[in-house]
């Protein structure tokens, strides 16, 4: 082959402007996408698809500048072109594409940079408007004022966390902090907020004194102290000048409606709250006893003030969470929730505690009603745009539908909220669980471990399985049986079952579901979990019986269509049909308020 000949015709044929013209369109393109599709929240395969695509027709590009003529007349074949009387025209038009193309890169990446500096200004600013209320010091020497002292803290919060402009970070995460600790900047990392409010509480006889703090935790500078002596039927009133003057320091923007929710008192009876404030400690513990406690310590609550919503949406929390997890009839808890949390919003439509505990019932028990529980629990967050609890529902709601991308938003969001709750860190690892990456999923749940027990939900189990973590699954299961507060817990005993199941133990994993059956009783209560082993055991018959069954008597909740444990009975029709009843939105019930 002669090369001289070769580049000359390259030459002739205009491949060489055709590469560098190409090659010049093709960085524009990839520039635009990387600069762009971010801001319109593409996600990144978009971008690599369109370098796959520059990168395939590059040599297309060239195959077919070889093979035709740019001409006068138009595209022709180059041997045609060769065959007909030359036309000299100046092909000039690839420099201008060349010119054009490396003006508009420069332009981009400019803007890029710029655009890069202001987000990262906005989220710098964003920041700035971060909270986290540490608990409040009892000075009062009274260890029974320690409930009010909590309660102070958690009305100054709750103002706080309906403020849209403002990140607010939920007590669950705060509470694991003393008042005025001496590693602030730290505490302040560990929450992802740039500001520290601390206090103390002294109670004497109707006399109350509130000192309160406000710290840019980076720079230990003041930003706000202030104390407030007051009669002791004046507290809320104390809370809503703190949340105010809060807002004011850190130049936060307050809507009329936010102003409004801000002075609103939860309940004139200081007897009360101190009750709901003993009931929100005990739900949050969430083993069977803790739940049963709640629900006292709401009743007498109610007794107090008949009135008191908050203490109606406690009551409705606590008997979602007992109806789910089987700890009593599903189809029991589900009525009593609802019907508290229908009475929250009677007193108070615009309670998003109340909202959120509708919400939960109508996500977690089948027939579910997702629609409705959707729209309760984005109204919630409306309501109280930091209410974690609420995105960290949505998340489940999600996920239950198959949203699965959606779900993990949320569940982030209901993270970056309250980042040291076990509970809320679970839900991220479950919507890792639900894409079935195994792996992060169990890289999440070690880390929500240390924050508070293992195996708080009833899927946790199946990312163990999936992960072939089993003998990790037995340890953690022996140490939590051991504890005295867990014992014959039947999320822990359904756990085991699933273990022997997975190992193949038939008569291990049958005894278990024995010991669920006296458990469940005549109302079914473990029917759901019973209906899992024996699909682990690849029992069809006996799976889609006891699904069937537990559907008929409303005992099946917290049902997840996605989870991997179900796939040996995922392609058999009755299982279809299963998913029908329980998803079917005609089947739910309506919105009786």
């Amino acid at each position: 082959m002669n090369f001289r000949n070769f580049f000359a015709e390259l030459k002739r044929r205009h491949v060489y402007k055709v590469a560098i013209a190409y090659a010049v369109v093709g960085w524009l393109l990839v520039q635009v996408a990387t600069q762009v599709f971010p801001f319109f929240e593409i996600p990144n395969w978009g971008v690599r698809l369109i370098v796959l695509i520059i990168v395939i027709g590059f040599p297309i590009a060239l195959v077919l500048a070889w093979a035709f003529e740019l001409t006068p007349e138009g595209i022709k074949r180059t041997e045609v072109a060769d065959a007909e009387p030359v036309k000299r025209i100046k092909h000039r038009a690839w420099i201008y594409v060349v010119v054009i193309g490396v003006l508009i890169s420069i332009g981009l990446f400019f803007i890029g940079r710029y655009t890069a500096r202001t987000s990262k200004a906005q989220l710098n600013e964003l920041s700035e408007k971060s909270i986290a209320v540490l608990p409040f010091e009892n000075l009062s020497g009274d260890p029974n004022n320690a409930y009010f002292t909590e309660g102070v803290q958690e009305e100054i919060l709750t103002r706080l966390a309906r403020i849209a402009d403002l990140k607010v970070i939920s007590r669950t995460s705060t509470q694991r902090f003393k008042s005025s600790p001496n590693n602030l900047p730290q505490i302040a990392k560990q929450l992802g907020v740039a500001n520290i409010l601390e206090g103390s509480v002294q109670r004497a006889a109707d006399q109350v004194r509130v000192n309160v703090q406000l710290i840019n935790a980076a720079s230990d500078a003041h930003l706000w102290a202030e104390s407030f002596d007051r009669k002791l039927t004046d507290i809320f009133a104390v809370e809503t000048d703190i949340a105010k003057a809060i807002a004011e320091t850190l130049r936060v923007r307050l809507t009329g409606a936010e102003q409004q929710q801000l002075a609103k008192r939860p309940t004139e009876n200081l007897t009360a709250f101190q009750y709901y404030m003993q009931g929100r400690a005990s739900v949050q513990r969430r083993t069977r006893k803790d739940l049963f406690t709640a629900i006292q310590y709401d009743e007498k609550a109610l007794q107090e003030d008949p009135n008191y919503a908050l203490a109606y949406a406690g009551l409705s929390d606590a008997y979602t969470i007992l109806g789910v997890f089987g700890y009593m009839a599903p189809v029991e808890g589900r009525r009593k929730a609802e019907e508290a949390a229908r009475k929250a919003l009677a007193l108070d439509e615009n309670l998003a505690e109340a909202h959120t505990a509708l919400g939960e019932a109508y996500i977690y028990f089948s027939p579910y009603n997702f629609p409705m529980g959707d729209r309760e629990l984005r109204r919630a967050i409306e309501l109280s745009p930091n209410l974690a609890l609420a995105h960290y529902y949505l998340a489940n709601s999600l996920g239950f539908q198959g949203h699965l991308d959606e779900s993990l938003e949320e569940a982030l969001k209901a993270r970056e909220l309250d980042p040291l709750a076990s509970n809320i860190a679970r839900g991220v690892a479950q919507a890792y669980y639900l894409k079935r990456d195994y792996p992060r999923a169990i890289e999440l749940l070690r880390q929500a471990n240390e924050l508070g027990p293992a195996f708080g939900h009833t899927w946790e189990i199946g990312a163990y399985i999936q992960n072939g973590s089993l003998d990790e699954a037995l340890a953690q299961l022996e140490n939590e049986k051991a504890k005295p507060e867990r014992k014959d817990d039947s999320i822990l005993i359904y756990d085991t079952g699933m273990v022997y199941a997975a190992q193949g133990k038939r008569a291990e994993a049958l005894g278990v579901i024995k010991k669920l059956e006296e458990m469940s009783g005549s109302n079914l209560s473990q029917a759901h979990w019973i209906a899992k082993i024996y699909a682990t055991l690849n029992e069809k018959e006996m799976a889609l019986m006891w699904l069937e069954r537990g559907l008929a008597k409303g005992a099946i909740g917290l049902f997840t269509k996605d989870d991997a444990m179900w796939d040996t009975i995922r392609s058999d029709p009755r299982f279809a049909a299963l998913l029908d009843k329980m998803f079917a939105p005609s089947n739910a019930p309506g919105d009786a308020r």
